[in-house]
């Protein structure tokens, strides 16, 4: 029996996959402040000291609830997955697609590649449908309460898990062997030209132009009837940062659905000729 081709659909998650950023859900109502008071003193925090964003998010996390006499547990994270929110589609479309690929010869596994957090996109409704999810995430004391970042991925560093995927290192991420190592294109490796990206704007831009320099192809995606998001999106796709552009509707017979479908009948052509 032939070997299935394998192949890559990656996405970041806020305003991609869900309409709000992750922490916007229910993270406010565990601190008792309100989305605007949590990123203005987020993004002043990071501002005032030249600091990553994702750094001085999960800073904040830390010192906020201890000054506010909360005991957070990774659990507790994790729990707050469970109010996420989801463009039209999304909990039915990753099945879609992995029975579409699979009837046209190829494996297709999904991936989050997000600067949010993982333990927060572990609680959600559809994290089973993700081969790994790469994020930023807590280390935890003996009584696994969080107590610095693990892991703290931005625009940029999310680029790396492209290259993991590729290599099959997304395992203990502290190795910097395996991303790093040349490896030539072999069977049981997914080609460049078998990935999709899908980002929601300018922070996806290294990745979208990563995957599609490399051969593969990216979706730039915005909030329905949000005509800012469609500018944003637009002004990417004609900057060729974008391979395509489409409402952030993950129903069957979309606009966003169709192109899917059509890169998957893509990459099952390049199969038929080689």
């Amino acid at each position: 029996m032939k070997e299935l081709v394998k192949v890559a659909f990656m996405y970041d998650f806020d305003l991609t996959l869900s309409p709000r950023n992750m922490q916007e859900f229910s993270f406010q109502d565990l601190i008792g402040t309100t989305k605007d008071e949590w990123w203005a003193d987020v993004n002043g925090f990071g501002r005032q000291r030249n600091m990553d964003g994702a750094l001085a998010m999960m800073y904040k996390l830390i010192t906020v609830t201890k000054e506010k006499g909360i005991t957070l547990k990774r659990q507790d994270i994790v729990n707050l997955g469970k109010d996420i929110e989801y463009f039209d589609g999304v909990e039915t479309f990753f099945e879609r697609m992995k029975q579409y690929a699979l009837e046209r010869g190829m494996e297709l596994k999904h991936y989050i590649i997000s600067s949010g957090l993982k333990e927060i996109v572990e609680g959600t409704s559809i994290a089973h449908n993700f081969e790994r999810i790469f994020a930023s995430q807590f280390a935890y004391d003996e009584n696994d309460v969080p107590i610095w970042p693990a892991q703290a991925v931005n625009y940029t560093t999310k680029t790396q898990y492209i290259y993991r995927v590729r290599k099959n290192a997304v395992d203990d991420l502290w190795n910097p062997k395996g991303v790093n190592e040349y490896i030539e294109c072999k069977d049981g490796l997914v080609p460049y030209s078998n990935f999709v990206y899908f980002g929601d704007g300018e922070t996806d831009i290294p990745c979208m132009r990563t995957v599609s320099k490399k051969g593969g192809h990216s979706i730039c995606v915005y909030t329905p009837n949000d005509e800012a998001k469609f500018k944003e999106c637009r002004k990417l796709y004609l900057d060729h940062r974008a391979d395509y552009l489409a409402p952030a509707d993950y129903r069957e017979g979309s606009e966003l659905d169709k192109i899917c479908k059509m890169l998957l009948d893509k990459i099952a052509s390049y199969i038929v000729e080689e």
